[in-house]
């Protein structure tokens, strides 16, 4: 059970670094004193090192990331809602966080998509599940298929470089308007209106 809660520690704070920091932002010293936990440990539960610790704080953060965002989706009246939901909470989120905590699949993928490909299939790999899970909502709603992989590869878009705009910005204004362009998108496509 202690070892479970020690990976625990360290895969929860090794993500919250990567929101903030990035992956060559993180080191592993700050990892380990930050989870409270003797330096040995991240290579008793990831003996492939920070490669290894990356690629598994990447899975879990997208799935409970996913988690989160189907969450707020599906507990929405119609797609269109969920869509403008989505977007309101990533605008009180980086608010209430001072803009530092972000999308953390996005911060690595724009860390490291050129120079460490196995952290760029990872992050690849969750986008495209993100992507697929959207898409599978928007058809739900009656959208035809080839509309709502491309209206969820726009969502994904809107919403990751609205992230990266109001962290610089440091205001949710393009959170925002990324939003309200989405949630109209979408209305479009639900009622069957061309772009």
């Amino acid at each position: 059970m202690v070892r479970t809660n020690t990976k625990e520690r360290i895969l929860d704070v090794t993500a919250e670094m990567f929101r903030r920091y990035g992956y060559t932002g993180t080191g592993l010293k700050q990892v380990v004193a930050n989870a409270n936990a003797p330096f040995g440990s991240l290579y008793h539960f990831f003996p492939g090192g920070k490669q290894q610790l990356g690629e598994e704080v990447i899975t879990r953060a997208g799935q409970m990331y996913f988690d989160l965002v189907t969450a707020l989706f599906d507990a929405a009246p119609d797609v269109v809602q969920g869509t403008s939901d989505i977007f309101t909470g990533a605008a009180a989120v980086l608010q209430a966080t001072d803009y530092a905590d972000a999308c953390p699949i996005e911060t690595v993928a724009l860390d490291v998509a050129s120079s460490n490909e196995p952290l760029r299939q990872a992050t690849a790999h969750v986008f495209e599940s993100w992507i697929d899970g959207a898409t599978q909502r928007f058809v739900t709603a009656g959208i035809d298929r080839t509309k709502a992989r491309d209206l969820a590869f726009f969502l994904i878009a809107a919403l990751e470089g609205a992230f990266v705009l109001s962290r610089a910005m440091k205001s949710t204004e393009a959170m925002k308007v990324a939003g309200a362009m989405a949630s109209a998108a979408v209305r479009a496509a639900a009622e069957g209106r061309a772009d």
